[in-house]
């Protein structure tokens, strides 16, 4: 890949202790785990349904460190401020507009009262699975493979009561209990600007939209097919930026209508009433042989990308990658459901599918569909009625709509 194309993120989901039910595919794609049924019920829930990794949401528990070892022969990261204290001043100003873009969206639970006072480190291997969430400039990583301009590596629970380095002790299935953005670091070509700086460095990449970008994948958000979302798995080119720049009055300007949808929902705020629109359906074969003969049980089109666009405005606001449901004890079926969640009241939407067959392929959203299913192969002693498959992404369909009942 050239570098106007380079992926912003490998996100890696490593080192699973727990999880929580979720009954279907529901608005966007979010990276998702099976809770381990092989534990007892008070702390797997029972139930081997997917569910979403997600930070905890009470007032000032979201702590977030960066580390201030930054690489200087090269510099890897351009500020306009020359000065060692503007330096620093200047990207952490960087890093808190990034994490208000995220805490600035209406209707979730992620206010900016959940943010801890952003905190300084000087140690520059910062990020491991310690239980710290940290942002690190200059350290090396395998994961640094080529076209990997950042990526985030977070570890999340498949049960209750389990424990990462200092972290809290999991209180909930899906939680986070680390998460770590790193950038690409000394010794390579790429570079980052601050949005002051990007204009005298044309090369350098957006070091915002780089990381606003980054800080989803850290709430627990997989890759989104829709091309004006800050989740879109491409970097833009260097010397431009994703979105609009945030403001006082609108600190979310860099998300793209689909990241507010997707925020609503893994983080929904009861007391929202003006965003509890759903539009639920399945996609299905008009010829059921077509279908892979295995795994069974494979009744739908699994893996096409599903979008809500707003008739008036004609934004993509919402969307999912469909094609499972799950309820009760589990496992997933690949039913061809889909169901979008979290779209504003009193709109009118029109609904289309596609395939994963473009930009963005099967692999950009590997996080949010290969991690739907355990079964006693990958997991030794799983009981063979709470087991699945993941089948084939479909990605060779296209699509006709009927009316629903």
């Amino acid at each position: 890949m050239n570098k106007n194309t380079k992926r912003i993120c490998a996100i890696t989901l490593a080192t699973f202790y727990g999880g929580w039910a979720a009954p279907a595919a529901q608005a966007y794609a979010f990276n998702m785990l099976v809770p381990d049924v092989r534990q007892p019920v008070a702390i797997s829930g029972g139930s081997a349904c997917p569910v979403r990794a997600h930070q905890l949401t009470s007032a000032g528990n979201l702590a977030v460190r960066w580390s201030t070892a930054l690489n200087a022969n090269p510099v890897t990261v351009f500020t306009q401020n020359q000065t060692a204290s503007g330096r620093l001043a200047e990207i952490e100003q960087v890093i808190a507009q990034s994490l208000a873009a995220w805490t600035g969206v209406s209707g979730t639970a992620l206010a900016p009262a959940t943010l801890a006072p952003l905190a300084r480190t000087a140690t520059q291997n910062a990020c491991g699975s310690d239980g710290v969430n940290s942002i690190c400039f200059d350290e090396v990583d395998m994961a640094f493979t080529p076209g990997v301009v950042a990526f985030t590596r977070v570890i999340a629970t498949d049960r209750i009561g389990m424990q990462v380095g200092g972290s809290a002790v999991s209180t909930q299935l899906g939680q986070i209990l680390d998460a770590d953005i790193y950038f690409n670091p000394s010794g390579s070509p790429t570079a980052y600007a601050t949005p002051q700086a990007l204009t005298a460095n044309p090369t350098a990449y957006d070091l915002e939209s780089v990381l606003t970008h980054e800080l989803g994948h850290f709430l627990g958000f997989s890759h989104s097919a829709v091309w004006s979302a800050i989740m879109f798995p491409f970097a833009p080119a260097p010397g431009t930026f994703s979105g609009m720049r945030p403001t006082a009055l609108q600190p979310d300007a860099p998300l793209g209508e689909d990241d507010r949808t997707g925020l609503r929902v893994l983080y929904a705020n009861p007391a929202d009433a003006l965003h509890g629109g759903s539009i639920r359906g399945q996609i299905l074969s008009a010829n059921p042989l077509a279908l892979p003969a295995s795994p069974p049980g494979v009744t739908g089109i699994f893996g096409a990308q599903v979008v809500a666009v707003d008739v008036a405005s004609g934004a993509a606001v919402g969307s999912t990658i469909g094609g499972w449901s799950c309820s009760g004890l589990g496992p997933a079926q690949f039913d061809g459901a889909y169901e979008i969640d979290g779209l504003a009241v009193g709109r009118t939407y029109t609904v289309y599918a596609e395939a994963l067959n473009g930009a963005v392929d099967p692999s950009r959203i590997s996080n949010a569909i290969v991690t739907l299913c355990r079964n006693a192969t990958t997991d030794p002693g799983w009981p063979p009625l709470q087991g699945c498959v993941v089948p084939a992404v479909n990605t060779s369909f296209t699509t006709r709509t009927r009316p629903g009942p």
